[in-house]
């Protein structure tokens, strides 16, 4: 048992070594996600405005324009961990409008929801909203930076 113990020690001191790791996987997969279809938003305007008047978006056309540079401009700040937090509520909020407007018909309970691609995205944001960037992050340099670093680790 005891080499059971010092194996369980060890590997937790390795795993407590990489903490950085996952808020950064987390920030670059959604983050790149986003990047990705916000690209692909902003460059046919008119085709996710057809799809959201279709979806019975109002006000099809700014929305349109909103949703598609906000998943292109705050998927780039998750990417490079700047004002992270704050790049997460847009995100958040496109994923449950999501989720009530174009997954709507196929939400029957739960297990449906948890099934959802934009539920795993949604789970994931909020996840970086609550935790944070994360050490490998701007925000972190910049919060080195202003001084506030050590601020917050104040009693």
């Amino acid at each position: 048992m005891d080499l059971v113990n010092q194996m369980r020690t060890r590997l937790l001191a390795v795993l407590g070594r990489l903490d950085w790791l996952p808020p950064l996987v987390g920030r670059l997969a959604v983050g790149l996600l986003f990047v990705s279809t916000g690209w692909g938003k902003v460059q046919d305007i008119g085709k996710v405005t057809q799809y959201f008047e279709h979806l019975g978006i109002p006000a099809p056309a700014f929305n349109a324009v909103l949703v598609g540079y906000s998943e292109l401009i705050c998927g780039g700040l998750l990417v490079v961990g700047l004002f992270t937090r704050l790049a997460t509520v847009p995100l958040i909020a496109s994923m449950i409008v999501a989720i009530l407007t174009a997954r709507r018909s196929e939400l029957h309970g739960v297990f449906d929801l948890v099934g959802f691609e934009e539920f795993t995205y949604l789970t994931v944001l909020v996840m970086i909203a609550i935790l944070g960037p994360g050490k490998i992050a701007l925000d972190r340099a910049l919060s080195r930076a202003l001084g506030w670093e050590a601020a917050s680790r104040a009693p």
